[in-house]
């Protein structure tokens, strides 16, 4: 079954190049070319959302929010925000993902190929997500930015303990019990070595994010 996106952009050429490379890779589409018309043609029909954050009238900030409270759909926001402090903002109103124009057509066909396939799966209870992380639990594959990453048993089970807990800070203890299960072999070099290896091949992804964050004589958490 084909799948639906909505392109939500302004300029008449952007949408209309947006469209035919959508519809040259196997995608249905809809376009709008304001917030407003976006949310109005806003449907169950849709299964993803791409969004110019530069519109005229209403903010981007506020589409989203209201897009999302109509029907939840993976939303990519599109726009030449280089910001790393904005980015993170625009994950806390409820996009799922960016791509920062200019973008290339392959890296956007990537994310949303991500996208569509950790909302399917997330139905299903398999995955985990947090900003642009994604962990399959059934069958323990991870990416980050659309792009594959290879995890060890540890440094799975470790990514998946902070990404179940992303409020918390996961104690030193508990990270032992849970990912090393009481292993002789856990202690803090260790850890820290499988930390070391999770930040390197999570900033080879994203370059301008960071993840993971010390709370010294404590443990870890993900980093706001």
């Amino acid at each position: 079954m084909q799948k639906t996106i909505l392109i939500i952009e302004d300029d008449t050429e952007i949408n209309d190049m947006l469209r035919i490379l959508l519809q040259q890779n196997g995608y249905q589409t809809v376009s709008a070319f304001s917030g407003t018309e976006g949310i109005l043609v806003h449907s169950r029909e849709i299964s993803l959302i791409l969004l110019d954050l530069m519109l005229p009238g209403r903010s981007g900030e506020d589409i989203i929010r209201d897009l999302k409270a109509k029907h939840n759909v993976p939303v990519i926001v599109t726009s030449a925000i280089h910001d790393v402090s904005k980015k993170v903002d625009l994950f806390a109103l409820g996009a799922d993902d960016y791509v920062t124009k200019p973008f290339h057509n392959e890296e956007l066909l990537a994310r949303i190929a991500a996208r569509l396939r950790t909302d399917a799966a997330a139905q299903t209870g398999e995955t985990l997500t947090y900003k642009d992380i994604v962990l399959n639990k059934s069958d323990f594959s991870a990416e980050c930015c659309g792009k594959s990453i290879e995890l060890s048993k540890h440094e799975f089970a470790l990514l998946e303990l902070l990404m179940k807990n992303p409020d918390r800070t996961c104690t030193k203890s508990l990270i032992y019990d849970t990912v090393w299960d009481c292993e002789n072999s856990a202690d803090d070099n260790t850890l820290n070595v499988h930390i070391s290896k999770l930040r390197k091949k999570l900033k080879e992804c994203n370059p301008d994010e960071e993840y993971i964050e010390t709370v010294w004589g404590i443990g870890y958490r993900l980093k706001k």
